[in-house]
């Protein structure tokens, strides 16, 4: 059995060879990659290239850029299969990585970097879709959780592998780099070589879709987008060029990280079945309000890392806005409307890391205060998801909903 000689209904194989597992060894081969880069690439930009939150804020305006024009991978669609998409991704995403280390000037870095964020994009679009499409509605959390963990011990091993080996093998950034790609290239081969290809579920259009009813999926997916910006681009760039964290030490805070999400997304997949969409991303957008804010002011090291483990713990709450698209939507929407969401996502991720990159340089502060605003207003947003939605039943105005009469 392999991708080449067998095709097979997504509910026809069980066990380790079913579509859930292939997702979660998926996640594992993008993590392997993708956890080592993040891993060094402040530390390769501020050791190697002398960068400033200038460069930085270009070079992750760049890394955005794919993520942006997401939504053409639909046109692809009409040439290949979902899954073959997300293989050529994860083959990309390999190869970025891989031969990062071997162009080490400015636009090198540059470069590499979009050729890892093609492959980094396109994948999670469509793992994201083949997710909506393959696990049942009533479970699905319960099993994008497990996605997550799988990719978080992707991490471990990665993270894990480099806080260990940094100084005691002397690496250079140019072999991890190389190593991170090709782990990712090899579990690719075995993925070719043990499963078959798996049918969609329902024929999926092969247009954009923009649907109105889905205003508050779309809102939503922005506002995280925006938020995940202030993170990932200025939150580790905080431990290191404030707290001159180095690599291993970055590698010791992300497997602190890796740890979390293994043992807290499954249950976190659990609890979202349990009280729904509405409640688990309120809750994620109090604690990031308090999170940001405390960015905005640590002058304590350990303090500024013990905030960015929690802040990367609710990152499993974001399965909440999938599972709440997944019971809104007409089935046949959701691959061309997982190609918009990630295009809705990384309108801010273009814009952000550059305007803020330019807002660093005068007030760190101010940078996480605005993300504690865009906590905020997702707050709002939230507040708004009712506890039982489904198509015709997207949004709850509770704030417009007449008073209860006293009885007289």
């Amino acid at each position: 059995m392999s991708y080449f000689t067998r095709s097979a209904a997504p509910s026809s194989l069980t066990g380790w060879r079913s579509p859930a597992v292939l997702l979660m060894i998926m996640a594992g081969a993008m993590q392997l990659s993708f956890a080592g880069w993040w891993n060094l690439m402040n530390n390769f930009a501020v050791q190697e290239l002398a960068f400033t939150g200038r460069e930085i804020g270009i070079q992750q305006s760049i890394r955005e850029i794919p993520g942006f024009l997401s939504f053409a991978a639909i046109f692809l669609l009409i040439i290949m299969r979902e899954q073959t998409l997300a293989y050529i991704s994860l083959a990309l995403l390999g190869i970025g990585v891989a031969a990062t280390g071997y162009f080490p000037t400015e636009i090198g870095f540059y470069a590499t970097t979009l050729i890892m964020s093609l492959g980094f994009h396109y994948y999670e679009t469509m793992a994201q879709s083949l997710s909506l499409q393959w696990l049942p509605k009533a479970t699905a959390a319960a099993s994008m959780g497990k996605i997550i963990a799988v990719g978080a011990f992707a991490q471990l091993v990665a993270y894990g592998l480099i806080f260990i080996g940094w100084k005691m093998f002397d690496l250079s950034f140019t072999t991890v780099f190389l190593v991170s790609g090709c782990l990712t290239l090899a579990v690719l081969v075995f993925l070719l070589a043990a499963y078959p290809k798996f049918r969609e579920g329902v024929p999926q259009r092969k247009k954009l879709v923009l649907r109105k009813r889905y205003w508050l999926f779309y809102a939503l997916t922005f506002m995280a987008g925006a938020r995940r910006q202030i993170f990932t681009v200025f939150a580790g760039f905080l431990m290191v060029e404030r707290f001159g964290y180095d690599v291993h030490e970055v590698a010791g805070l992300f497997l602190l990280n890796g740890l979390f999400n293994m043992a807290l997304a499954p249950k976190i997949g659990h609890l979202i079945v349990r009280f729904g969409e509405r409640k688990a991303l309120m809750l994620e957008y109090i604690g990031l309000i308090a999170v940001f804010l405390g960015y905005a002011f640590v002058t304590n090291e350990n303090v500024a890392a013990g905030l960015y483990v929690v802040d990367h713990a609710f990152f499993a709450i974001a399965i909440a806005i999938k599972t709440y698209f997944q019971k809104i939507a007409d089935p046949g929407d959701i691959a061309p409307t997982s190609g918009v969401a990630f295009t809705i996502n990384h309108i801010a991720a273009v814009f952000i890391p550059v305007v803020f990159g330019f807002i660093w340089l005068y007030s760190p502060a101010a940078v996480f205060v605005a993300g504690a605003a865009m906590a905020g207003a997702s707050l709002i947003l939230a507040s708004i998801i009712p506890n039982n939605p489904s198509a015709g039943n997207e949004v709850t105005f509770w704030f417009r909903q007449p008073a209860p009469q006293a009885a007289e």
